[in-house]
Protein backbone atom coordinates (compact mmCIF):
# COMPACT_ATOMS: atom_id res chain seq x y z
CA UNK A 1 0.00 0.00 0.00
CA UNK A 2 1.41 3.39 -0.89
CA UNK A 3 2.42 5.43 2.35
CA UNK A 4 0.15 7.99 3.78
CA UNK A 5 1.51 11.56 3.05
CA UNK A 6 0.48 13.34 6.10
CA UNK A 7 1.78 10.59 8.51
CA UNK A 8 4.56 10.10 6.17
CA UNK A 9 5.67 13.80 7.05
CA UNK A 10 5.39 13.11 10.63
CA UNK A 11 7.67 10.63 9.94
CA UNK A 12 10.30 11.99 7.97
CA UNK A 13 13.68 10.25 9.34
CA UNK A 14 15.73 13.04 9.52
CA UNK A 15 13.30 14.50 12.34
CA UNK A 16 12.00 11.06 14.03
CA UNK A 17 12.70 8.77 16.32
CA UNK A 18 12.15 5.39 17.82
CA UNK A 19 11.66 4.60 21.13
CA UNK A 20 11.30 1.25 23.08
CA UNK A 21 10.06 1.23 26.34
CA UNK A 22 11.04 -1.54 29.03
CA UNK A 23 11.59 -4.19 26.21
CA UNK A 24 14.11 -5.90 28.16
CA UNK A 25 15.01 -9.28 29.26
CA UNK A 26 13.59 -8.91 32.44
CA UNK A 27 10.19 -7.94 31.70
CA UNK A 28 9.36 -9.04 28.12
CA UNK A 29 12.02 -11.92 28.01
CA UNK A 30 11.12 -16.00 28.84
CA UNK A 31 12.45 -15.44 32.01
CA UNK A 32 10.14 -12.15 33.19
CA UNK A 33 9.52 -10.83 36.46
CA UNK A 34 6.26 -10.06 34.88
CA UNK A 35 5.02 -13.06 33.20
CA UNK A 36 1.55 -12.32 32.63
CA UNK A 37 2.38 -8.86 30.94
CA UNK A 38 5.43 -10.89 28.57
CA UNK A 39 3.11 -13.51 27.37
CA UNK A 40 0.83 -10.71 26.07
CA UNK A 41 3.69 -8.86 24.72
CA UNK A 42 4.57 -12.02 22.76
CA UNK A 43 1.09 -13.44 21.89
CA UNK A 44 0.31 -10.52 20.55
CA UNK A 45 2.71 -9.79 17.95
CA UNK A 46 3.34 -6.53 19.74
CA UNK A 47 7.27 -7.49 20.93
CA UNK A 48 7.74 -8.66 16.91
CA UNK A 49 6.35 -5.59 15.46
CA UNK A 50 9.05 -4.00 18.17
CA UNK A 51 11.66 -5.78 16.47
CA UNK A 52 10.70 -5.33 12.54
CA UNK A 53 10.16 -1.42 13.49
CA UNK A 54 13.51 -0.79 14.87
CA UNK A 55 14.82 -3.02 11.85
CA UNK A 56 13.75 -0.77 9.51
CA UNK A 57 14.26 2.26 11.35
CA UNK A 58 18.56 1.32 10.85
CA UNK A 59 17.55 0.85 7.67
CA UNK A 60 15.71 4.38 7.10
CA UNK A 61 18.19 6.15 9.27
CA UNK A 62 15.70 7.00 12.33
CA UNK A 63 17.45 7.02 15.30
CA UNK A 64 16.72 4.42 18.03
CA UNK A 65 16.36 5.31 21.93
CA UNK A 66 15.74 1.92 24.28
CA UNK A 67 14.80 3.40 27.54
CA UNK A 68 15.56 0.46 30.04
CA UNK A 69 14.14 0.63 33.78
CA UNK A 70 16.41 -0.70 36.13
CA UNK A 71 17.88 -0.69 40.15
CA UNK A 72 20.88 -0.54 41.99
CA UNK A 73 21.27 -4.03 43.99
CA UNK A 74 21.08 -1.77 46.86
CA UNK A 75 17.79 0.23 46.41
CA UNK A 76 19.60 3.74 46.52
CA UNK A 77 17.56 6.08 45.11
CA UNK A 78 14.87 3.84 43.88
CA UNK A 79 11.29 5.33 44.52
CA UNK A 80 9.23 3.89 47.04
CA UNK A 81 5.93 6.29 47.47
CA UNK A 82 3.51 3.68 45.37
CA UNK A 83 2.24 -0.05 45.22
CA UNK A 84 3.96 -0.62 42.02
CA UNK A 85 7.49 0.43 43.46
CA UNK A 86 6.97 -1.79 46.74
CA UNK A 87 5.54 -4.94 44.85
CA UNK A 88 8.85 -4.91 42.72
CA UNK A 89 10.77 -5.14 45.36
CA UNK A 90 9.13 -8.98 45.91
CA UNK A 91 9.37 -9.93 42.70
CA UNK A 92 11.35 -13.20 42.09
CA UNK A 93 13.50 -11.22 39.35
CA UNK A 94 14.65 -8.26 39.69
CA UNK A 95 15.92 -5.37 37.36
CA UNK A 96 19.32 -5.10 38.47
CA UNK A 97 22.19 -2.76 36.65
CA UNK A 98 24.24 -4.95 35.30
CA UNK A 99 22.42 -8.34 35.17
CA UNK A 100 20.83 -9.92 32.00
CA UNK A 101 17.43 -8.92 32.79
CA UNK A 102 18.08 -5.31 31.80
CA UNK A 103 19.38 -6.36 28.06
CA UNK A 104 17.72 -5.09 25.43
CA UNK A 105 15.20 -8.89 24.73
CA UNK A 106 15.21 -10.86 21.50
CA UNK A 107 13.97 -10.48 18.88
CA UNK A 108 14.67 -6.77 18.91
CA UNK A 109 17.84 -5.78 16.90
CA UNK A 110 20.22 -3.22 18.88
CA UNK A 111 23.16 -1.58 16.93
CA UNK A 112 25.55 0.85 17.76
CA UNK A 113 23.94 3.91 16.50
CA UNK A 114 21.00 2.80 19.09
CA UNK A 115 20.85 5.17 21.99
CA UNK A 116 20.22 3.09 25.38
CA UNK A 117 18.86 5.27 28.10
CA UNK A 118 18.45 3.91 32.04
CA UNK A 119 16.60 4.99 34.74
CA UNK A 120 16.66 4.18 38.12
CA UNK A 121 13.40 5.88 39.40
CA UNK A 122 10.29 6.57 38.78
CA UNK A 123 7.45 5.83 35.95
CA UNK A 124 8.02 7.92 33.01
CA UNK A 125 11.11 7.46 29.97
CA UNK A 126 11.52 10.88 30.00
CA UNK A 127 10.73 12.81 32.78
CA UNK A 128 13.93 12.84 35.08
CA UNK A 129 16.51 11.21 32.30
CA UNK A 130 18.10 12.40 29.04
CA UNK A 131 15.80 11.48 26.42
CA UNK A 132 14.58 14.74 26.18
CA UNK A 133 17.68 16.55 25.64
CA UNK A 134 19.17 13.82 23.57
CA UNK A 135 16.28 14.12 21.17
CA UNK A 136 16.51 18.34 21.44
CA UNK A 137 20.06 17.62 19.98
CA UNK A 138 19.10 15.40 17.87
CA UNK A 139 17.03 17.11 15.80
CA UNK A 140 14.01 14.93 16.70
CA UNK A 141 10.28 16.89 16.20
CA UNK A 142 8.08 13.53 16.72
CA UNK A 143 8.99 10.26 18.83
CA UNK A 144 7.57 7.22 17.56
CA UNK A 145 6.33 5.37 20.89
CA UNK A 146 6.65 1.52 21.34
CA UNK A 147 7.14 -1.58 23.97
CA UNK A 148 5.29 -1.84 27.32
CA UNK A 149 3.34 -1.43 29.25
CA UNK A 150 0.23 0.14 28.33
CA UNK A 151 -0.66 0.97 31.86
CA UNK A 152 1.73 2.93 33.26
CA UNK A 153 4.96 3.49 30.88
CA UNK A 154 3.70 3.86 27.40
CA UNK A 155 1.10 6.69 28.63
CA UNK A 156 3.87 8.27 30.57
CA UNK A 157 5.88 8.45 27.42
CA UNK A 158 3.37 9.98 25.22
CA UNK A 159 2.29 12.58 27.79
CA UNK A 160 5.86 13.51 28.55
CA UNK A 161 6.51 14.10 24.76
CA UNK A 162 3.87 16.01 24.45
CA UNK A 163 4.70 18.19 27.12
CA UNK A 164 7.89 18.79 25.52
CA UNK A 165 6.66 19.45 22.42
CA UNK A 166 7.25 16.34 20.35
CA UNK A 167 4.92 14.85 17.83
CA UNK A 168 3.81 11.71 19.30
CA UNK A 169 3.06 8.66 17.06
CA UNK A 170 1.71 5.71 18.52
CA UNK A 171 1.97 2.31 16.58
CA UNK A 172 -1.41 0.43 18.62
CA UNK A 173 -0.38 -3.17 17.86
CA UNK A 174 3.19 -2.67 19.09
CA UNK A 175 2.33 -1.75 22.54
CA UNK A 176 0.94 -4.22 25.24
CA UNK A 177 -0.50 -3.99 28.54
CA UNK A 178 -2.70 -6.24 30.77
CA UNK A 179 -5.72 -7.23 30.61
CA UNK A 180 -5.25 -7.71 27.18
CA UNK A 181 -8.81 -5.56 26.67
CA UNK A 182 -7.11 -2.90 28.67
CA UNK A 183 -4.81 -1.66 25.92
CA UNK A 184 -7.06 -0.94 22.90
CA UNK A 185 -9.47 1.08 25.11
CA UNK A 186 -6.75 3.02 26.55
CA UNK A 187 -5.57 3.90 23.20
CA UNK A 188 -9.22 4.84 21.64
CA UNK A 189 -9.69 6.65 25.15
CA UNK A 190 -6.84 8.44 26.04
CA UNK A 191 -3.63 8.30 23.52
CA UNK A 192 -6.09 9.36 20.18
CA UNK A 193 -6.53 12.74 22.28
CA UNK A 194 -2.64 13.44 22.40
CA UNK A 195 -1.07 11.44 19.82
CA UNK A 196 -1.15 10.39 16.40
CA UNK A 197 -2.25 6.53 16.49
CA UNK A 198 -1.32 3.98 14.06
CA UNK A 199 -0.05 0.79 12.71
CA UNK A 200 3.22 -0.99 12.38
CA UNK A 201 2.23 -1.43 8.72
CA UNK A 202 1.60 1.66 8.13
CA UNK A 203 4.70 3.31 9.67
CA UNK A 204 6.89 0.57 8.19
CA UNK A 205 5.44 1.91 4.74
CA UNK A 206 6.70 5.38 5.47
CA UNK A 207 10.17 4.21 6.02
CA UNK A 208 10.39 1.69 3.17
CA UNK A 209 9.07 4.35 0.95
Amino acid sequence: MPPDDRLAAQLDPATTALLTIECQRGIVGEESALPELAQEARESGALERIALLTGAAHQAGVQVLHAVAERRPDGKGANRNARLFRAAERLPVRQLTGSSAVRVAEPIPVTEQDLIVRRLHGLSPLAGTDVGALLRNLGVRTLVVTGVSANVAVPNAVFDAVNLGYRAVVPADAIAGVPADYTPAMVRNTLSLVSTVTTSEEVLVCWKG
